[in-house]
């Protein structure tokens, strides 16, 4: 009985997307073959739909190309302003996304999916900020066309000539919530574009004469049905998955044919081939290993291989499954993917056999009855294309029937001294023993044997008359055919077992490694990294050597060896190119370029391809096991992964640092045309005052005290730039050296006699301050700056208080004024460059004063804070390390 209940696991997943789903936003896309089918007409129609049942519509971005019915449908639909970008000197119209956000609108129209961003736009694409509008809850609708889809893109150059640039990825397209499909007839199509309705008269004729071809259009809706047929087959088949439908929904041809151990499957692919072809349905080929079929010679598995190369040629998908009971197997894989018909290969067989061993055809009609199943007829000599081969052939080797040989007379040996002992019966039992363990630890082949070799032993050693194989009690005949049964069946389910936990080894292995490589890979910082780790993880899967090519900055690929990488490795850059560019497999195992000694594999990634991995295998058989070339996708599928994400922390990593030099340059740029050209204005005024005649001394004086004052502000000033710039740079070297602070506060208080003469001065300096070790120009450059700023935003005639003791190993200094203190919260960034309080924008200077006293500190070893006093004004304290001080011999005195 068949378990139909669903996954626990995943019925969780499902909820948890369901959640996920229920917190996004829905995307429709109005879809079509071209341009002119009626996208907007159907996209705005439905949108005024929307507005009827009371959704709040909103008309982000909406293309009419002049159309009157499709402007028509805008009245009463409320409009997005757009976002004026400066482009090349000209102002152009792009969708803002930050109104969009802050609108409130429960639904956005936004035409154009595949539409290109301006430069300076936080997405480049118009696709991502849809996602971003999903990802706030809103409902988005929008348009797109067939020829805009990525994978579709060469297809659609190839048919009409032209290669659009501006492309969508599949996965965006795949995840819409729902397409609606607008489609319109050809001959239609060209009347309306005849009547001006899809462009104007200009426009429309060259469109008539180039992409417009019947001919195009008919290719472009068959490639519009078919990729939306194949979306909604793949949401039929989640539906069946999530819902644990275990019967076929014919809804959709699908057929799937399975390729035995025979030598003669071209026959069966090409009629399997030529049905899909008929039927238009897709087609799978698949090869089921049972431990049947473990024992094969190498030429059968390599016809098997073959067979499943041709089949993949010739449009099939193809997979290698592996299951004890193929009938099962077959019917569960063919339940999962929806196939609707089975082709198998079948050939003439005595009724008689066909009694005691039904073929595969007969089990599938039996076990499989939701399945239509074609048969191909075969030759009488040809294998068994489809069916297992034969239980009895012997898999293992010379050892094993040795084994089995000596374990049937070791087994004689000690039955003859139990015999003493126990009854015959039990005697049995001890054989019986053995023959199992033969089967379990050698399989069918010593099994057999040894069941065989163990009744002719117990026959002629112990069943009367002895030493002859004659019978007198026909009760051991019995005894002898249920030993040989027993034999054979635990050897059969030994067999099983043991190849059901060889394919899970390799499965869980597989699995291991390619999580094991996601892991690290996920770590990787450095595309030098992700090199290291592809070049030594996928020799350990694969054998062989491993390199990884990039691309330059010219798109020209070039390779990336790791450390350990052997120095006469050598790489066809040619090749590698050609894969780059063509985005397909070439080299060893594939059918461009076979010859070459490595397989080139490209990296795709979701954005674009990210380069090419170059996999020289120790075996060349590699490549012909669908369950490693899988693996091998797989890995590289996670190695493009990596790289792309590295490729974005890189962008966003310069992208912050652009915006921070940018920034910085902005706030340079504001505080030199602030104040600077405000002291220059002065100079230039004062200059121009001093050369008017009629001025005496008195007022020439009091022109030439007024111009040196703006020319040392100015000066300053630009002092502060210089020093902040050499700071910044490193370039300035600390000239330490042991010194009282008494006297550097003294001389910076000498310098600033005009600033603090209306501030009564109050010295709080502990007796006797030690010597510190220091820079004193520095120090001094930062009491004055300190004390500069305590005079420039405290009143007139307000007390500045100077402080400084010892606090455990480290000198203490403050600055203390009763200003208006600093903005509450802003006490930390007032030390940025360039960072000014409220209650700066009167004064001069360019916030610069503080972040370089923090600077200086700061190289000393110290620490520079600040916050405001609880009886008003600010406090500014910074702190040195006192260290050790040297020891100065007194003067000797003379006598």
């Amino acid at each position: 009985m068949s378990n139909s209940r669903p996954d626990p696991d995943q019925l969780l997943q499902a909820l948890q997307k369901e959640e996920q789903a229920a917190r996004r936003g829905k995307l429709k896309i109005f879809f079509g073959a071209c341009a002119g089918v009626g996208k907007t007409y159907a996209m705005l129609s439905a949108a005024r739909q929307q507005q009827k049942q009371g959704v709040v519509v909103l008309v982000g971005v909406v293309e009419t190309h002049g159309r009157a019915e499709t402007a028509a449908l805008l009245d009463g639909l409320p409009m997005l302003p757009s976002r004026s970008v400066d482009y090349r000197g000209r102002l152009m119209a792009e969708f803002d996304l930050d109104a969009a956000l802050a609108s409130g609108a429960q639904l956005i129209v936004v035409d154009e999916l595949p539409h290109s961003n301006l430069p300076g736009s936080r997405h480049q694409k118009r696709w991502q900020d849809i996602e971003e509008l999903l990802a706030n809850g809103i409902h988005v609708y929008s348009a797109l066309n067939v020829q805009h889809l990525e994978s579709l893109n060469d297809v659609v150059g190839s048919i009409t000539g032209i290669r659009v640039r501006e492309t969508v990825p599949d996965h965006v397209f795949d995840a819409a919530d729902e397409v609606s499909l607008v489609d319109l007839p050809p001959d239609e199509l060209l009347l309306r574009l005849a009547q001006g309705k899809v462009y104007l008269a200009d426009a429309a004729e060259r469109a008539a004469q180039h992409f417009f071809r019947k001919g195009n259009l008919i290719a472009l809706r068959e490639l519009a049905l078919r990729r939306t047929a194949d979306r909604v087959d793949a949401q039929m088949r989640a539906y069946r998955q999530d819902r644990a439908i275990e019967n076929v929904w014919q809804a959709k041809e699908r057929l799937m044919i399975c390729i035995g151990a025979g030598d003669s499957g071209e026959k069966l692919v090409r009629a399997a081939a030529r049905l899909a072809s008929k039927l238009q349905a897709d087609w799978l080929a698949v090869h089921v290993e049972t431990p049947a079929l473990q024992g094969r010679s190498k030429a059968s598995r390599a016809s098997v291989l073959a067979t499943l190369r041709l089949a993949e040629e010739l449009g099939a998908e193809t997979a290698t499954l592996a299951g004890s009971d193929a009938v099962a197997t077959l019917r569960a894989y063919a339940q999962s993917r929806n196939v609707s018909k089975l082709v198998i290969g079948h050939r003439q067989r005595a009724s008689w056999w066909r009694v005691l061993r039904p073929g595969l055809a007969d089990r599938l009609a039996a076990q499989a009855a939701e399945l239509d199943l074609y048969l191909v007829g075969m030759a009488p000599d040809a294998g068994a294309l489809s069916e297992p081969a034969s239980p009895i052939r012997l898999r293992a080797g010379w050892r094993g029937y040795a084994a089995a040989l000596g374990s049937v007379a070791l087994t004689t040996v000690l039955a003859s001294l139990l015999l003493s002992v126990f009854d015959l019966a039990n005697v049995v039992m001890v054989f019986l023993l053995a023959v199992v363990l033969v089967a379990i630890r050698f399989g069918r082949g010593p099994g057999a044997l040894a069941a065989c070799l163990a009744v002719a032993s117990f026959d002629f050693f112990f069943v009367p008359p002895r030493l002859t194989f004659t019978v007198n009690d026909t009760q051991y005949l019995f005894t002898f055919a249920l030993m040989l049964a027993v034999a054979l069946i635990i050897g059969q389910l030994a067999a099983r077992l043991r190849f059901e936990a060889d394919m899970a080894r390799q499965r869980e292995y597989r699995a291991d490694e390619l999580a094991k490589l996601a892991q690290a890979l996920s770590g990787a910082l450095l595309t030098e990294q992700i090199v290291t780790l592809a070049g030594s993880r996928l020799p350990m899967l694969f054998g062989g050597l491993c390199v990884l090519l990039l691309p330059d900055s010219h798109e020209k690929l070039r390779p990336m060896l790791a450390p350990e990488a052997e120095p006469g490795l050598t790489v066809d850059s040619a090749v590698a190119q050609w894969v780059y560019d063509h985005q397909q497999a070439a080299g060893l195992g594939t059918q461009t370029l076979p010859a070459s000694a490595a397989h080139y594999l490209p990296l795709k990634a979701p954005m674009r391809t990210r380069g090419v991995l170059m996999l020289a295998p120790a075996d060349a058989q590699l490549f012909d096991e669908p369950e490693d070339k899988r693996l091998l996708d797989a890995c590289a599928a996670q190695i493009a992964l990596a790289l792309e994400r590295v490729h974005f922390v890189e962008v966003a990593q310069d992208a912050l640092v652009q915006m921070e030099g940018e920034r910085l340059r902005n706030d340079l740029l504001a505080a030199v045309s602030h104040d600077l050209r405000t002291p220059l204005t002065a100079l230039q005024g004062l200059a121009q005052t001093l050369d008017q005649p009629g001025l005496d001394e008195r007022q020439r004086q009091q022109l030439t005290a007024a111009l040196r004052e703006k020319t040392q502000a100015t000066t300053e000033l630009v002092i502060k730039l210089l020093e902040m710039a050499r700071l910044q740079a490193g370039a300035v070297q600390l000239q330490r050296d042991w010194n009282s602070l008494e006297e550097v506060v003294g001389s910076a208080l000498h310098q600033l006699d005009g600033v603090l003469a209306g501030h009564p001065l109050q010295l709080a300096l502990d007796e006797p301050l030690p010597l510190c070790e220091f820079d004193p120009v520095l120090i001094e450059r930062v009491l004055v700056n300190l004390l500069d700023n305590a005079a420039k935003y405290s009143p007139p005639g307000s007390p500045i208080r100077i402080a400084a003791q010892v606090d455990g190993v480290r000198l203490q200094v403050a600055v203390e004024d009763r200003g208006p203190g600093f903005p509450p919260g802003q006490e930390e960034k007032l030390f940025d460059k360039f960072a000014r309080g409220d209650a700066e924008s009167a004064q001069p200077g360019v916030g610069l004063g503080l972040a370089i006293c923090r600077a200086i500190v700061e190289a000393h070893g110290g620490q520079l804070r600040a916050h405001n006093l609880a009886e008003g004004g600010a406090r500014l304290v910074f702190t040195l390390p006192l260290g050790q001080p040297p020891h100065f011999a007194e003067p000797e005195h003379e006598h």
